[in-house]
């Protein structure tokens, strides 16, 4: 019989007088010090068996020459060969210059800088890709090129990532979404070329990296830095990205064991507080694109420890398996049909076709979520791993999700209600609260669609990213915009305590209901009562009802909305036609205690992201009341 223990985090087995073969990660984040990310004096020491004396490497270097000459066979590696060659003469174009950077900064424009840094670090990663297949040195010189070019840029930021243009001007340094990728690709271009760059070009490329990267990420974990890299505490995707491109230049530039054991105390510690962004059921509150490039990311920055560890350190599993199954299945639940899903908060309500999907790849491999039916890595560094692996988890020509009649995320109170009609009816409902990722001011938000590519009407989705559309009064990110009520003038208010709360379920074969409690999204002491409550009734042609119910303690203003992108008509005062491409839905409004009116507007927001246009159908009482409701029926017309 063979008996194993527990002893400071390594699972010994009985009589082998071996280390465990894993770090137990829970037992891990509970020796961490109150207050700061960097790790416990116990946690090195629990960590230091695990990790190698030597610094990582994503891939052997040239002088590999049957490594790379077995990668030149890949179709991938051809496909990103060919773009390297057709980009040869292109020159690099950073830095920008100080006026751009503070005009973007202060006007949110990233048209005017964004493009620029990614064709720059794409076209620098593509290029030393090529170099290493082909070893003829014909791309060194465009290579050396675009690494002095970022080498001489003042900021490595996004400029609207930067305050007070303070890291422009020297005064801090920073990491953000784009430090951490230009810091990656910098360093992966010295591991893999090596002597093929001068020395001197290599010194300062470490340089920079221990200065920009390692060393502003390792103030901030101490909580001496409490200005720059905030994210080290955030559940969004900002930690997982930033975190995974940090954790890459130091495991790859740092000649400092204890310094790569710090990074990656640092990393686990972090991303227990990345991970809390997700419930239990693995719900996302920032969408299924955000999914997608956040734990994306994570998913990168776990198989590269683990490879780095010998799996010794497995992030896969956490300290928490069954939710990190959850979490790689995400997309599969909250799909409504046909590939739309909701556009809650930030989120896209399709995935692009064409787009990255490493995180789809990597669920696949490690959470038996269907395989996608291609695989294109976000960057170079995820596409080393993927060949790295000799399994493939693409499923080409892979049919469409088979999707249960509902999917219910107790966690945040979302429910997605599928119609099984011909044509399917369907809707997704939130109740969620208003400090969310990429927060909304939406609880009680839904979004309904019909057949393939109708979204007929709900949650508008993200405004476009310009210079104040994160502020909680932006037309699309108030409540204002979402298709909720409006209670005696007052909108919704912003913060976690302001939420939903779900009342009642009921899943049957042709019928499902949910009721929630949105008085707490409010500031209205007189407010005694409201709720709203779905119907999806899927028998015939389908039939979503909603109701808004309310009481007060004096007689207050009530109104409530139909969002749509799509043509309207008022047919009278109690009927509407919502009409897409040669569909039609029907709205029936009836009131309870008092009569109503419609007015409808046009949503005057500049570039709305998803649509030309944006409409909200007022629909509100007359006078003022003590108690009423409205309710709304939708059918879709044959």
């Amino acid at each position: 019989m063979i008996v194993s223990a527990v002893v400071g985090g390594m699972m010994l087995a009985a009589g082998s007088g071996l280390a465990a073969e894993k770090l137990d990660i829970g037992e891990y984040l509970g020796a961490a010090d109150e207050g700061v990310i960097h790790p416990s004096e116990k946690q090195i020491e629990m960590l230091r068996p695990y990790l190698p004396a030597t610094s990582y490497r994503p891939a052997p270097s040239i002088a590999d020459r049957a490594f790379w000459e077995m990668i030149g066979q890949k179709e991938s590696a051809e496909a990103i060969i060919k773009q390297a060659r057709e980009d040869r003469e292109r020159k690099p174009e950073v830095p920008i210059s100080d006026e751009i950077y503070r005009r973007a900064n202060k006007e949110g424009n990233r048209g005017i800088y964004k493009p620029r840094y990614y064709r720059t670090m794409e076209t620098l990663e593509r290029a030393v890709i090529a170099e290493c297949v082909e070893d003829e040195g014909r791309y060194v010189p465009q290579i050396i090129e675009h690494i002095q070019a970022i080498l001489e840029m003042k900021s490595w930021l996004h400029p609207n990532h930067d305050p007070g243009n303070d890291v422009l001007e020297g005064k801090r340094v920073a990491i953000d979404l784009g430090a951490r990728k230009f810091g990656s690709v910098l360093m992966l271009s010295e591991v893999l070329l090596e002597d093929k760059l001068p020395a001197e070009l290599r010194k300062e490329i470490r340089a920079q990296i221990q200065w920009r990267m390692i060393d502003s990420y390792l103030k901030s974990c101490r909580g001496e830095d409490q200005k720059g890299n905030s994210w080290i505490w955030g559940t969004s995707n900002w930690n997982s990205v930033c975190t995974g491109g940090t954790v890459f230049s130091t495991l790859t530039a740092s000649e400092k064991v204890d310094e790569r054991i710090a990074v990656i105390g640092c990393a686990l510690n972090s991303m227990k507080h990345y991970l809390r962004g997700f419930g239990d059921d693995g719900y996302c509150s920032e969408g299924v694109g955000y999914w997608n490039y956040g734990f994306g990311n994570y998913l990168y920055l776990a198989q590269m420890i683990y490879d780095y560890t010998d799996g010794k350190v497995d992030m896969f599993r956490f300290d928490d398996p069954e939710k990190m199954k959850c979490v790689g299945n995400f997309p599969a639940g909250f799909q409504i049909q046909n590939s739309i899903y909701p556009c809650f908060s930030d989120g896209g309500a399709r995935i692009k076709e064409g787009q990255d999907n490493f995180a789809y790849i990597l669920s696949a491999k490690n959470y038996g979520a269907a395989k996608p039916v291609y695989s294109r890595p976000a960057d170079i560094t995820m596409q080393l791993m993927e060949w790295a692996d000799p399994v493939s988890y693409v499923a080409p020509g892979r049919g469409a999700d088979e999707l249960p009649p509902h999917t219910y995320y107790e966690d945040y109170g979302v429910l997605i209600s599928r119609g099984k009609q011909a044509t399917p009816f369907s809707i997704a409902i939130k109740a969620g609260h208003n400090n969310e990722n990429h927060n909304h001011m939406d609880v009680g938000s839904y979004v309904m669609v019909l057949d393939d590519d109708h979204i007929l009407c709900g949650d508008l989705g993200a405004p476009p990213y310009q210079a104040g559309s994160f502020s909680p009064k932006h037309k699309m990110r108030s409540s204002w915009g979402h298709p909720v009520p409006r209670v005696d003038g007052s909108l919704q208010s912003e913060g976690e305590q302001f939420r939903g709360n779900v009342l009642e379920t009921e899943f049957a074969e042709n019928r499902d209901k949910v009721v929630l409690d949105l008085k707490a999204a409010y500031e209205v002491p007189t407010l005694g009562k409201l709720v709203r409550t779905m119907t999806n009734d899927k028998s015939g042609n389908g039939t979503i009802t909603i109701t808004d119910e309310f009481s007060a303690t004096r007689p207050i203003s009530f109104d409530t909305a139909i969002m749509t992108h799509t043509e309207y008509k008022i047919v009278d005062s109690d009927t509407l036609l919502l009409m897409n491409d040669g569909k039609t839905i029907k709205v029936e409004i009836r009131a309870e205690g008092g009569g109503i009116k419609i007015k409808d507007e046009e949503v005057k927001v500049k570039a709305i992201r998803y649509a030309d246009q944006a409409f909200k159908i007022g629909i509100e009482f007359k006078e003022k009341l003590k108690a009423g409701s409205i309710t709304m029926r939708f059918t879709p017309e044959p």
